[in-house]
C-alpha cells in the first residue's frame, strides 16, 4: 500500500454536529473494529457511490482513489478503514452486510485486482497503488478526512468528495464551499422536538417543568422522526443485537486478527463461571463479586466481537460498544425484577433512551472521537451514558440521573487512545470491562445522595472537550504515542 506523507497543522476547534439527534443515531448497527474508522468510512464510500450513479458517472469510471488523511492514514491499516472503504464503493452498507462475506470479497478484489461500483460496474482496482495512506496531512474540520475520486479512461477527475467521520459512525461530507452536510441527509421532522437540548441543565429543567422522567422526554423527542411504537421497537432491536453480540463472542475462542496474536478469553472465562456455579460443593454467596466477573465477561465478549469485525453496535462508538451492553446485561442477570418495568416501557428501552439523551450532551459539546479527544471521548461517553441509564432503572431521579453521568465522565478524563498496533485490541477490550464496573459504580454512587453536587455534568462534559484539544496528537488514535509505542513485540 501506498504512504504518502504530507505535513499540516491540526487545529482545535470543536467538530461539527448535528442540529438535532436522535436516539437512534447514537445506537447503530454496524461492523468491526471501529465506528470512525470502519463504519464512517464505509457509510462514506456507499454515500460517494450513491452520488456518482445519480450523477451518471459511473459509466465513464475507469479508475478510483482513496485518500486517507490524519487519524485514518495512521491507524487506517490496523482498524480496517480500506476494507470498508472497498466494500462501501462495492455497494454494502454497515448495517446489512455479511460478516461472513467480507474476507471473500476484499480477496477477490485483491486478486482480481478489480473493484466493482455499487456492484454493477468493474473498473481496474489496485489496493496497493489506488488506497493512499496519508497520516501527516491533517484536515483543519477534523482529524478523521478522507476523499474519494473517480477517473475516466483520460485520467480526468469526473467525480470527487470529501469526507470526514467524526466518530460513533456520523459522517459529514465536505461540499464546495467549504460546506458541510449530514449523511444520509438529516430526515424531514414531523414537527419541533417539545423539548428540545443540548446541556443537561436544559434537560433538568424540561423534566422538572413538564414532571416527565429523562426516558419519557426522550420518547416525546423522539416522535420528531417516527411514532413512539416505533421507537421502541427499534430499541428493542438494538437490545437484541446486544444481546447477539454477548453470546457470539462468548461461543468463540481463538486468536484474533491483525497480527497481535491477542488470545480470546471470553469463552474460556464464561465455561469457568458457568463451572463454579454449578459446584455442587460452593456456597450461595460465597463471593460477593460474583457479578463484576459477568460484567467484565460481557465487556470482553463484545470487544472481542468487535476487534474481530463481526456485528456490534455503537453505544456511542465501536471502540467503546461493549460498556453498555455489559451494564444492560449486569442489570438483567442481576437485579432486574419484572415489576421494575415502569410507565410502561421496558426496562431495556429506558435504559437506552436516558443513555442516549447524555449521549446527546456530549456529541453536542464535546465529541465521541477518539481520534479528537482521545479515548475520554469513547470510553468515557459510554461510561457516563450507561451509569445513566443504570441510574433510571434502579429508580434513580433525573438529578440523581445527571449525577451519574457526571461521576462516569469525570473519572475518564484524560484518558488517551494510544491502541497498539492500530488495533481496537489493546488496551481497548480490557478498557471497557474496567469502564463498565465503573459506571455500575457511578450509578450506585449517585443513587446515595439526592442530586446535588459540585461538578455538573456540563462541566464536566466541557472539561473534556478542553483536555481533548489540549492533548497532544500522539493521543489522538493515531498510535504514534503512549502504549502504542512503549509495547516492543518481542
Amino acid at each position: 500500500m501506498t504512504t504518502t506523507e504530507a505535513p499540516g497543522s491540526h487545529t482545535t476547534e470543536p467538530a461539527p454536529v448535528f442540529e438535532h439527534l436522535s436516539v437512534l443515531d447514537l445506537f447503530k448497527v454496524g461492523i468491526g473494529p471501529s465506528s470512525s474508522h470502519t463504519v464512517g468510512p464505509m457509510r462514506a464510500a456507499s454515500d460517494f457511490i450513491q452520488q456518482a450513479s445519480a450523477n451518471g458517472s459511473l459509466d465513464n469510471a475507469r479508475r478510483v482513489q482513496i485518500d486517507l488523511f490524519g487519524s485514518l492514514g495512521a491507524t487506517g491499516s490496523g482498524h480496517g478503514t480500506d476494507i470498508a472503504a472497498m466494500l462501501g464503493l462495492s455497494g454494502y452498507a454497515p448495517d446489512t452486510v455479511e460478516t461472513a462475506s467480507i474476507a471473500p470479497t476484499i480477496e477477490r478484489i485483491r486478486e482480481r485486482e478489480e473493484l466493482v461500483l455499487a456492484g454493477t460496474h468493474a473498473i481496474p482496482f489496485n489496493p496497493g497503488r489506488d488506497t493512499i495512506f496519508r497520516p501527516l496531512t491533517m484536515r483543519p474540520e477534523h482529524p478523521n478526512a478522507m476523499r474519494l475520486t473517480l477517473y475516466d479512461a483520460a485520467g480526468e477527475v469526473i467525480e470527487t468528495a470529501g469526507y470526514y467521520s467524526i466518530g460513533g459512525g456520523f459522517v459529514m461530507r465536505h461540499d464546495e464551499g467549504d460546506v458541510l452536510t449530514p449523511v444520509p441527509a438529516p430526515l424531514e421532522r414531523v414537527r419541533e422536538m417539545p423539548y428540545p437540548f443540548t446541556s443537561g441543565d436544559a434537560l433538568l429543567a424540561h423534566c422538572k417543568s413538564s414532571g416527565l422522567s429523562i426516558a419519557e422526554l426522550m420518547l416525546e423527542n423522539e416522535r420528531a422522526w417516527r411514532e413512539p411504537e416505533q421507537t421502541i421497537e427499534a430499541l428493542r432491536h438494538i437490545w437484541q443485537v446486544m444481546c447477539d453480540c454477548v453470546d457470539a463472542g462468548i461461543s468463540v475462542d481463538g486468536i484474533l486478527p491483525g497480527g497481535l496474536k491477542v488470545k480470546r478469553r471470553a469463552k474460556a472465562w464464561h465455561d469457568q463461571l458457568l463451572a463454579r456455579e454449578a459446584d455442587p460443593g460452593r456456597k450461595p454467596g460465597e463471593d460477593r463479586l460474583d457479578g463484576m466477573e459477568w460484567v467484565n465477561l460481557f465487556a470482553l465478549a463484545v470487544n472481542e466481537e468487535n476487534a474481530a469485525g463481526n456485528r456490534v453496535v455503537t453505544a456511542p462508538t465501536n471502540g467503546a460498544a461493549g460498556i453498555i451492553p455489559a451494564v444492560m446485561h449486569y442489570y438483567d442477570r442481576f437485579v432486574h425484577k419484572p415489576e421494575s418495568d415502569a410507565d410502561g416501557l421496558p426496562w431495556g428501552v429506558r435504559f437506552l433512551l436516558t443513555a442516549g439523551a447524555i449521549g446527546i450532551i456530549i456529541k453536542s459539546n464535546a465529541s465521541i472521537s477518539g481520534a479528537e479527544v482521545g479515548c475520554q471521548g469513547e470510553v468515557g461517553s459510554a461510561c457516563a451514558m450507561a451509569a445513566a441509564g443504570f441510574a433510571d432503572v434502579i429508580g434513580a431521579s433525573p438529578e440523581q440521573i445527571e449525577n451519574a453521568a457526571e461521576i462516569g465522565i469525570e473519572h475518564n478524563l484524560g484518558l488517551t487512545c494510544d491502541p497498539v498496533g492500530g488495533l481496537v485490541q489493546i488496551p481497548c477490550i480490557e478498557r471497557n470491562a474496567m469502564a463498565s464496573v465503573k459506571a455500575i459504580n457511578a450509578a450506585r454512587m449517585s443513587k446515595h445522595g439526592n442530586g446535588s453536587h459540585h461538578i455538573s455534568l456540563d462541566t464536566a462534559v466541557e472539561t473534556m472537550r478542553a483536555t481533548g484539544a489540549d492533548m497532544s496528537d500522539k493521543y489522538k488514535e493515531t498510535a504514534m504515542g503512549g502504549l502504542a509505542v512503549a509495547y516492543v513485540e518481542c
